[in-house]
């Protein structure tokens, strides 16, 4: 297509003066502008269109209304001349610094851009075509074919990315049309040259690309029939036939037509005349074959720089190895080539690359001898001279690369056994592998996992490709979206690329559409990019194992659990297999990439590929085996949790009572309990919550919260505790449950009591009263009247208090719970004690030790030891305080109540000093303060304010969990 006007211009126009600095501007693919081979950062839409319209007509003059109309679209407004001086000279002073002299030049009725045509890709491009054309003619076989590569390695991506104005689209198709056509053409020439077997691979995806075209549909009906393939050449005819009648309505062309009677009958017209060796292609080249970087990459310094270092230092007389691996859509692929941009200038030999389709949606992966074809025809190897036996191929590739210094990247590789093969010889040599497979069995390789982005890179992610401005404008939809992509960066790519391709939309409507989750994979799809299409592949690849059956099975069964982690033995109780047939599937599960490691024995599912098997598991198990495997899965949490919180109180009658349908975890001891809920944490959280939907199993909910109420008090997880107990709170409702929402009221009185919240407390046990009435079961009153009572006292509503502990005595006694009438004791010990009442007090507590003597409880134990050590504090006899303390101290530890061993460890800090061991006094109060950090009771702020006072008061926290008076 011509542009402008084509004009004779002066000698400095001709001599291309403006160009002594190495100027180039590349448009096949997305746009970009150099000097000496270093990007320059030209911006604003006017600008990069006018001078990419300057540089498609490179060396003639394009007349000033024909920019105006290219460039400033039909409907220009009256200042439109006006600006386009303005643009101009904002160029010429951008320019001006990298050129000897003016690149964009005035001329009779317009502009021209001072370069020569090639410093243009688009116009070498079709400079080398026409060479390699006419070296074809005149019988220069490999000329032609090293010309021919060369064009058509100048093709980053799509021509004229990004340019929406109407020329240039017809720019793009013209030059599109102009690349098909020559790799036709080249096609033409290998298979002249007796390189049908080689071409195969390459025709095979130019027709999934095009399957309109019915010239490589003839090329490759041809190479398979010369490579003794006849029957899928006629399968080819078929389909080609049958694509273009259902798209097009038409029959094939008569070329074609004849060219399928002609394999039919095997006529030798199609048989090769010229042989091939006398026209084996490809003398040694150093190949350029990098795909394009890519503009939006972000972030990733860290892992570049320990790349980088593992490429300059291989093991001696080795090639450099690296193998990123991670998940599909994690990015590796767009990093190894960011790297290899980085790095190429060292090697030589050039540059080999490499997608060995072992993670592409519809295509199948490489084989070891397709690749080394292909990196052998790369090498200069060509026609008959490329072996077809997979050791004779190796063994070339070896020898061609064993003086060599070449980058290799390896994009895509799906396992170790396609990988072997590949790895050249020599020492100056260095590869970069990407795979969702651990390769930790290719020899001298340095590992990287790749991790997801954090929410800072994945927000300049989105604003890269999105716009920064959107981004800015919307910082929270910004973040919602940054937090349903989950840092996978192909997730966050295709979020962005829609907005771009909708600027109607705002960040808030795309995060209310990613926001629910039966459409999120449906809306992470755009164009050609799909995060659903990314982890289908790695589940495919499973499909098609003999021993991946099983991985799949279980990968369904997974997306019916919300929680963030899966353990072997929750895995087990929601598969109902055997123990090591879920060990192998999980196994298998990790080395695809559809789980990650979150620790030994632990194992995550990013929240996109949950959703996805969710949809597997629609799909393939049926309704009731999934309410089975969930039912499964949830009880085995019940029976654990259940056997933690007995190890920890084991006089609690309400756990007692629970029963599970599985046996869950064995726990032996109060350590492990804690150790196990400490794990768990979360799980258990996202357990209560899930279970709370189930309308089949209210017992699951409600005896998570009475197992789970005592281990998370000790830990002082208060605000997760009050989220469990709300969940078990509705279901008891929803199935008119007294009994539980007795329980769940007396629960969440407990804890607004230990955070100070002392009405709210009150209320709270006021309704758990009045529940237990309504059961019908007043002697269960028992705990909510202690805990009522020991809040009034905490108010100073003394009376009040004892009445309401006599309450309780009374109804403890007629249950015969020996344990509550011990726990309510101390309450009345703590009570006594802020009346001043100390003797009392001190009665009342050793008569709560003793009952607790009875039993091997150690968080009863120790809650009265520690309201006796208050007492003997407040009566002078610190002495004794202090070895109270200790007790309790010792007791609460062995319980694991942190934030209660916390509250003690502050008395006995406070009886030090009372004793004049200021110093020990201030290791004990920096030791409980310490303590409340780590269950998130006090800040890091508030506890450097704290230490830093000469006398330190008890936190809230402190005063609030203790049952005596500090």
């Amino acid at each position: 297509m011509m542009f402008g006007l084509a004009i004779t211009l002066n000698n400095k126009i001709l001599g291309y003066g403006g160009y002594a600095m190495g100027l180039g501007i590349k448009i096949l693919g997305p746009w970009e502008l150099t000097a000496d081979g270093d990007v320059l950062p030209l911006t604003g839409n006017r600008r990069i269109g006018l001078l990419t319209r300057l540089a498609s007509s490179a060396g003639r003059v394009v007349t000033t209304d024909q920019l105006l109309t290219d460039v400033w679209g039909e409907n220009r407004v009256a200042t439109a001349p006006k600006q386009l001086h303005i643009v101009v000279s904002k160029l010429r002073e951008f320019l001006a610094p990298r050129a000897l002299d003016e690149v964009i030049v005035t001329a009779p009725g317009g502009y021209c851009l001072d370069v020569p045509p090639d410093h243009v890709d688009a116009h070498l491009f079709m400079r080398l075509v026409r060479e390699a054309r006419a070296g074809r003619a005149r019988g220069e076989i490999v000329a032609a074919d090293g010309l021919f590569r060369q064009a058509l390695a100048l093709w980053r991506g799509e021509a004229l990315a990004g340019m929406s104005a109407e020329w240039a689209q017809i720019e793009a198709t013209r030059l599109t049309e102009e690349r098909l056509t020559a790799l036709e053409d080249h096609v033409d020439l290998r298979m002249a040259a007796g390189d049908h077997h080689a071409v195969i691979p390459d025709l095979t995806v130019h027709i999934e690309a095009h399957p309109l075209r019915e010239r490589p549909h003839a090329q490759l009906m041809l190479a398979l029939y010369r490579a003794g393939r006849s029957s899928e050449a006629l399968a080819l005819y078929q389909e080609t036939r049958r694509v273009m009648i259902q798209e097009l309505g038409i029959e094939p062309s008569a070329e074609l037509r004849r060219l399928q009677q002609a394999v039919l009958t095997r006529d030798p017209v199609l048989e090769l005349t010229t042989p091939a060796q006398e026209a084996t292609l490809g003398d040694s080249v150093a190949p350029a074959e990098l795909p394009a970087d890519t503009r939006a990459f972000t972030a990733r310094d860290v892992e570049l720089a320990w790349l980088d270092k593992a490429l300059t230092t291989p093991e001696a007389g080795m090639p450099a190895i690296v193998a990123i691996g991670g998940p599909g859509g994690i990015g590796k692929s767009a990093l190894a080539v960011h790297l290899a941009h980085a790095v190429a200038d060292r090697y030589a030999d050039g540059v080999l690359y490499i997608d060995l389709h072992g993670a592409t949606d519809g295509l199948r992966p490489l084989s070891p001898l397709e690749a080394l074809g292909r990196l052998l025809r790369s090498l200069g190897l060509d026609g008959s001279a490329v072996p077809t036996t997979v050791d004779e191929a190796a063994a070339r590739y070896r020898s061609l690369t064993s003086a060599r210094h070449v980058l290799l990247i390896l994009d895509n590789a799906l396992d170790t056994r396609q990988l072997r093969p590949l790895i050249p010889a020599g020492p100056g040599c260095a590869v970069v592998i990407t795979s969702r497979q651990v390769l930790t069995a290719v020899d001298g390789a340095s590992q990287l996992n790749l991790p997801e982005l954090d929410p800072s890179e994945s927000t300049a992610l989105l604003a890269r490709i999105a716009g920064p401005g959107r981004v800015h404008a919307e910082p929270e939809a910004a973040g919602r979206i940054v937090r349903l992509c989950g840092g996978l960066p192909l997730a966050l790519r295709i979020a962005a690329a829609r907005l771009a391709a909708r600027p109607d939309w705002t960040l808030s409507y795309l995060a209310d559409r990613l926001a629910d989750a039966t459409r999120r994979l449906d809306t992470l799809q755009h164009a050609d990019l799909a995060v659903r299409a990314s982890i289908a592949v790695s589940l495919q690849h499973l499909q098609e194992e003999p021993a991946g059956q099983d991985a799949v099975h279980l990968f369904a069964l997974l997306g019916l659990l919300d929680t963030p982690t899966h353990t072997p033995a929750a895995t087990t109780a929601l598969a109902d297999r055997p123990e090591r047939t879920v060990a192998d599937a999980l196994d298998r599960l990790l080395d695809a990439r559809l789980l990650e490691s979150a620790g030994p024995g632990r194992y995550r599912m990013h929240d996109l590929v949950r959703l996805y098997a969710r949809e597997q598991a629609d799909d393939i198990v049926q309704e009731n085996d999934r309410v089975a495997a969930t039912h499964r899965a949830l009880h085995h949490y019940l029976a654990t949790a259940r056997t933690a919180s007995l190890l920890l109180d084991p006089t609690s009658p309400i756990v007692r009572d629970l029963r599970a349908d599985q046996p869950g975890l064995r726990l032996d001891t109060p350590q492990e309990a804690i150790d196990w809920i400490e794990l768990e944490r979360d799980n258990l959280i996202t357990v209560a919550r899930q279970a709370t939907g189930r309308t089949d199993d209210p017992v699951t909910v409600e005896g998570l919260a009475a197992s789970l109420n005592r281990p998370f008090s000790h830990r002082g997880w208060l605000a997760d505790l009050t989220e469990i107990h709300h969940h078990a709170l509705r279901v008891a409702a929803r199935t008119g449950d007294w009994a539980g929402q007795a329980r769940g009221h007396n629960h969440l009185g407990l804890i607004h009591k230990n955070q100070g919240r002392f009405e709210l407390a009150i209320e709270q046990f006021e309704r758990a009263l009045a529940c237990w009435d309504r059961a019908g079961l007043p002697l269960r009153k028992a705990g909510a009247l202690h805990n009522l009572g020991t809040t009034y006292g905490k108010l100073g509503r003394f009376d009040d208090a004892l009445a309401t502990q006599d309450e309780a005595t009374a109804a403890a006694t007629a249950s015969g719970l020996r344990d509550y009438q011990a726990m309510i004791l101390n309450g009345r010990a703590a009570v006594l004690i802020r009346m001043g009442r100390l003797d009392d007090a001190i009665e009342a507590s050793l008569r709560s030790l003793e009952i607790w003597a009875e039993f091997d409880n150690p968080y009863g134990e120790g809650t009265a030891t520690d309201t006796l050590a208050d007492a003997y504090r407040r009566a002078g006899r610190l002495v004794e305080a202090e070895a109270g303390y200790r007790r309790a101290a010792h007791l609460h530890h062995k319980a694991g109540a942190r934030a209660l061993e916390a509250g003690t460890l502050w008395g006995l800090g406070d009886t030090l000093y009372d004793l004049g061991r200021q110093d020990e006094a201030r290791q004990r109060w920096h030791q409980s303060a310490r303590i409340l950090c780590d269950v998130h009771l006090l800040t890091e702020e508030e506890l450097e304010v704290l230490l830093a006072q000469d006398l330190p008061q008890a936190p809230d926290s402190v005063k609030h969990l203790s049952a005596g008076a500090r």
